[in-house]
Order: C-alpha cells, then structure tokens, then sequence
C-alpha cells in the first residue's frame, strides 16, 4: 500500500521491482499475503493519521494470523525513525528511504523470526532502476529529480527527503523508452519542483531541453508537467511547451497563496499583482493552457485582510483547477515554532469558503466547454452510470476530474477517443464519443 504523493508511488515501484527480482511473487490483493508493505506518507498531519491507520488495520490482521511481516518503509519512517519502530512493534521491518534497496534481505530476516530496523542517509535512495507499475501501465510518473532546496517555512519535505537533487538526463530518458515500449504512452514528469531540473548538476535550469527530448519518444502521446515553482518558469519553457505537441497545455503551479505578506513569511516571493501578471503570461504564451494551483489556509498570522486578498486573487485569476489545505502544523520547520498560530476552526473554514470559491468557477468554466471536442484517454467504465470514462488533456491522474461518455463502437482502457461536451455537472463532463471522419 503505498501513500501519499507520485513521487513516493515511484519509489513504491522500485521496491516492487527489487523484491520480484529476488523471487518475491506480488499481489495487490491483501488476503493473499504473507507480507504487507505500508509505504507510508509524513507530509501534513492528514497523510500521517492515514499512514497510521493504515499500519494499524494490517497489524490487527497480523494479530488474527492474516499475515506474516509487516513493513513499515516511506517518509513517515524516515521522518519520525525510531519513534516509529517503538510505537509499532507489530512492525517487523522499518526501514528509511535510504534503506529501500535492502527491503528483500530485511524481510528474509523477519521470515527467520528477526526484527529489523535501518536507517541510512537520505541520499541513499537510489533514483535509478526498473520499475513495476502501481498504475495501470498506459500512464506512468517519471520522477526526474529527490528532494527540495526551496524551503518553505512551512514544509517539512527537505527535513524528510533532504536537498533537491536531479537525475542525470540519459537515465530520465532512458528509464522514458523503457515505460513507452512496456505501452506507456502518457507521461506525467514529477518533482518536488521540477523546474529545478539541472540546476545542481549541470548548472542551468534544464526542464526545457528535457521535455525536448522526451517528446522525440515515438510512442509518447502526452507528456504532462507537475509541480512547477512559478519564480521557475521560464519563457524558455512555456516555448517549449507551446512549440511541442506532445507536451499537453497543462501546467501545476503551486502558489499557496497571494498575499505578499503571507508568502514572504513562508520564505515564497511573490504577491498577487505579480502573481496574477505572471499567470495572465503563462496563458498568452501558452495557448488553451489549464493552469492549476494549490493553496493554504490558516498560515500563522495570517489576518482576515491576507485571506479576503486570496479570495479576492481565485476570483480574478479563475484558475482551472484548484485545491485548497488547511495549515498544517508541522514540527521542526520555522512555521510550527510561531506563536500566532490559528485556531484550526478557522484554517478549515477558510478552507472550505475558497473551495465554493472554486466550485463556482470550475462549474462555469464546465459549461463553457459544452459543445467542444475534447481528446479523451479512456480509463474505465462505470456501470451504474452506464457510461465509459477517461482523462483529457486537462486532467492529471488521481486528482483531476473526469470525462464520462457513451460509444456505440467498442472502446478500451489505454485509447485515445474524440468526445463531444453535451454536459458539465459539478467539476465532471458528459458527453458521447465521435468517431473520426471516414
């Protein structure tokens, strides 16, 4: 089971990958495993509650002979190390992210009957090997680079995964040819910020000439950009992506806020006039480009007038996508040793006042789309609504909406399909599959 973000799936992925090579046979069904790993989640107080609950319902399992081992690997073990390996002793195996590549020998031991627990450093996790998918296998996250240098007064990331650091290009696209000759022909490149991309390693911000050459892989259909830090967006890069038709018009800015006040105290740049400046730019640049963002609420000191000019700046901007936390307060970082911190009550309300900000706007933003043709990635169908549904180019896996459609042609999971709009409801679309002229 493994929580949390894309960037822990595909670590996820290399340990499926290890333990099958040493003869390990894998299930993604629970009833029919000796052992269970829980790769876990550490970064706000909500993924740690479900990484928590998670390791108990499994030892409660192991309790009742269900299981055999369970392995506790990820960034709540690295995070909190020996407090995790003394507040579950139903944990046969801990392991911190810099131990991942000892997984099979670690749970070998505890086969025997012997408790293991490791901790290595951080830059230990190997960046590199192959991978089995968590996902099915026509969409796939390519991590291109560990860590975060940015810090954020809020964020415990570089606390649990340590500095930003990049794979070396050839790798990236070496693993990319693996990934689109195993079928995958949609590529999502994750980071913890991947417009950093080369700068410790060859001195330059090198996503561009990344995604250049990402989309010279044939079987590549689209190719989608996560995670961009704005004061990281370069011309450069919104020409590549204009110029490059793999490259979907898609891009994830996590702002977090826009009041200047508020980001400068959680060491971000920026405020709303320039904020919103520079998201007027992405999208002259950048054509039907869908612009997504992330924000928080509830920051420390953060007054009635910082949270009336957020709201305020999602009216104006109307991003296309949106999600809202409330404030996590997370130990050892700046954020969590001030004193004015909110009463949760009020992060979660303001919370909750954005997100109806949202829904208004991504509900008219629906019904301008009725009556378009939109390329859709089918993924599945869903039979109590009778209807197949997949992703368009406006939609990242696991936390965007849906296009649901009808067919009267047969249609598989993996295709790509042409669907006319005839409907919005709520964040998702409707409409019914045309088929190409001829």
């Amino acid at each position: 089971m493994s929580l949390g973000c894309s960037k822990n799936q595909v670590d996820a992925e290399r340990i499926l990958f290890l333990l099958q090579g040493e003869g390990f046979v894998l299930s993604a069904d629970p009833e029919d495993c000796d052992v269970v790993i829980v790769n876990t989640c550490g970064f706000i107080e909500d993924a740690k509650k479900e990484s928590i609950a998670s390791i108990l319902e499994f030892a409660a399992r192991k309790e009742e002979g269900l299981h055999k081992v369970i392995v506790i690997t990820g960034c709540l073990a690295e995070r909190y190390r020996q407090e995790v390996a003394r507040q579950f002793p139903e944990a046969d195996v801990v392991l911190g992210i810099g131990k991942n590549d000892v997984v099979a020998s670690s749970i070998r031991a505890a086969l025997e009957g012997r408790r293991v627990v490791e901790f290595g450093e951080k830059d230990a996790l190997s960046l590199e090997g192959g991978r089995i998918l968590a996902n099915p296998g026509y969409y796939a996250y390519l991590k291109i680079a560990e860590g975060c240098g940015n810090r954020c007064s809020y964020c415990a990331i570089p606390l649990i995964r340590g500095d930003f650091r990049s794979r070396r290009m050839e790798d990236i696209v070496a693993e990319a040819k693996l990934l689109a000759q195993g079928g995958t022909t949609e590529l999502n490149v994750v980071a913890q910020d991947t417009t950093r991309y080369g700068e410790d390693i060859y001195s330059a911000l090198m996503l561009p000439r990344l995604l250049e050459e990402l989309c010279l892989i044939p079987q590549l259909h689209w190719v989608r950009v996560l995670y961009c830090y704005p004061q990281r967006i370069t011309d450069e890069l919104l020409r590549v992506m204009s110029k490059q038709e793999k490259i979907v018009p898609y891009m994830d800015v996590p702002i977090q806020h826009a009041s200047g006040r508020v980001l400068s105290q959680m060491n971000r740049r920026g405020d709303a006039l320039s904020l919103g400046a520079q998201m007027e730019h992405i999208r002259r640049m950048v054509p039907h480009i869908v612009l997504r963002t992330t924000l928080i609420t509830g920051f420390p000191g953060e007054t009635e007038e910082d949270f009336e000019e957020l709201c305020d700046f999602v009216r104006e901007v109307r991003f296309d996508r949106l999600g809202c936390f409330a404030y996590s307060q997370e130990e050892d970082t700046p954020a969590a040793a001030r004193k004015d911190q909110l009463d949760p009550e009020i992060r979660l309300r303001r919370r909750d006042i954005v997100m109806e900000i949202q829904m208004d706007i991504a509900a008219q933003k629906g019904r301008e789309r009725v009556g378009t043709l939109l390329e859709v990635l089918c993924e599945g169908f869903e039979r109590e609504m009778g209807l197949w549904f997949g992703r368009s180019y406006m939609d990242a896996p696991d936390i965007d909406t849906r296009v649901y459609f009808s067919t009267a042609t047969k249609v598989a999971p993996g295709e790509y399909v042409w669907v006319e709009v005839e409907e919005a409801v709520d964040y998702d679309l409707m409409g019914r599959r045309i088929l190409p002229a001829g």
